[in-house]
């Protein structure tokens, strides 16, 4: 086949050889050439570079010219271009989801109807537009979420302690929300929710779908939250043990959202002892969550995702090699994020030498000094200031690893840069996988 790929996230974190007969397959790379230049220089494939001044969709059709012709799938496995993918399919007229399809597995108001239809606990949540033309109360009053109906990396979320105080942020274009704060917010409007905000440790749930069977899954608790991480904290998570009334919960929502084949991520709050659904995507794209899976199932997740894309059989790639008899270790992952600083360039890291040389790490990425900085929220290894993966004996110690580490580590002032932080580290300790 001749297989068109958007190319936006690292080569590394997709290692789309793996799940892409390159020798078989006619590949091309479609991309910035900073993307581009992360694809391996032997890999057999063509290289297109794109100038990123409109959507990737329009450039990739004004390069492919009228009549298109000879593109048999159209890959993207980054959040930010899926739509494109898909409108560009569309066009083609190749399989693959079309851009209603993408458009409502993204949408959160559409999933946790599908859920609650189910029977599962969702948060109470309304349209944005409907929550403001309430003139009884809602049906909750407390702490409330204002976000987007389709979006990633906790953007444009805003948490208010109210429902009131919601309200009155919204109709008074002070939510901290720019595209809801400008004067054309109207139309914003049917772009966002509110959702009732509820307490409990935010868990995730990785796993693959195939026919409908769950093949492989493992669970999370976050360290943190990904609003806490836009807004600058750090964030980790770290593998837990799977019950049987969890792996039946999620089997449960996945049929409820008819989810039978595909790599999912799926968050849910553990609220009071029971389990609510807050959203399902696709974990392709996030590099950590790539590795510790793997690390603790043997499956590589995007091959996967690749090998249904192209209608290939994955058995290959979950069939897991053999146990070497070592005892079980318990994977975490962890970020810090740097957009939030007001900052092009990095200053450097302290207070994490010891943590450098701990044995428990299987990876460490510290961005170096004098590197740029992310404009926006970014969980890309190679942007953030600090990143890594962790192995330890139990779910206690690898929590108490990473919340030592958060806790430890400090910003240096931007007009120091201390020597310890000028090496780029990146280390891979096979040998502790």
């Amino acid at each position: 086949m001749n297989i068109l790929i958007l190319h936006r996230i690292p080569y590394r974190t997709a290692e789309y050889h793996r799940g892409i007969d390159h020798s078989r397959h006619e590949v091309t790379y479609f991309g910035t050439e900073a993307a581009l230049a992360t694809v391996p220089a032997g890999l057999r494939c063509r290289k297109v570079a794109c100038h990123g001044t409109a959507s990737v969709d329009e450039e990739a059709r004004a390069w492919l010219g009228e009549p298109p012709a000879g593109v048999d799938r159209v890959i993207a496995l980054a959040e930010n271009d899926r739509l494109a993918a898909a409108r560009l399919r569309e066009w083609l007229g190749v399989a693959g989801p079309s851009a209603e399809q993408v458009m409502a597995a993204r949408n959160k108001i559409g999933m946790k109807r599908a859920v609650a239809q189910a029977g599962l606990k969702v948060p109470r949540f309304l349209p944005l537009p409907d929550f403001l033309a309430l003139r009884d109360a809602p049906p909750w009053r407390g702490k409330t979420i204002l976000k987007p109906q389709s979006g990633a990396a906790s953007e444009d979320v805003a948490v208010f302690d109210s429902t009131v105080a919601t309200r009155a942020a919204v109709l008074g274009f002070c939510s901290g929300i720019p595209r809801l704060d400008a004067l054309q917010a109207a139309d914003a409007c049917g772009e966002f929710e509110v959702e009732e905000y509820l307490d409990g440790p935010v868990l995730h749930f990785d796993g693959v779908a195939v026919g409908g069977r769950i093949v492989a899954l493992t669970a999370s608790r976050y360290l943190n939250t990904c609003l806490d991480y836009a807004r600058g904290r750090p964030l980790g998570s770290m593998h837990i043990p799977l019950t049987d009334p969890v792996r039946r919960w999620v089997a449960r929502v996945l049929e409820s959202l008819a989810l039978h084949d595909g790599c999912f991520h799926l968050e849910a709050i553990d609220h009071q002892g029971e389990l609510a659904f807050i959203e399902i995507d696709n974990p392709v794209d996030v590099a950590q969550a790539v590795t510790t899976f793997e690390l603790a199932t043997g499956v590589h997740l995007p091959s996967v995702e690749l090998k249904l894309m192209l209608g290939e059989d994955p058995g290959p790639a979950l069939r897991r090699p053999p146990e070497a008899g070592a005892e079980p270790r318990w994977h975490g992952w962890f970020a810090v994020p740097g957009h939030h600083l007001g900052r092009t360039v990095h200053a450097g890291l302290g207070g994490i030498a010891m943590f450098r040389r701990s044995e428990a790490v299987l990876r460490w990425h510290e961005l170096p000094a004098g590197a740029p900085l992310p404009e926006r929220v970014s969980y890309q290894t190679q942007e953030v200031p600090l990143a890594g993966i962790v192995a330890t004996a139990g779910p206690p110690q690898t929590q108490a690893w990473i919340e030592s580490l958060f806790t430890a580590l400090r910003w240096i002032p931007a007009p120091t840069v201390a020597a310890s932080a000028a090496e780029d580290i990146d280390h891979e300790l096979h040998a502790q996988a």
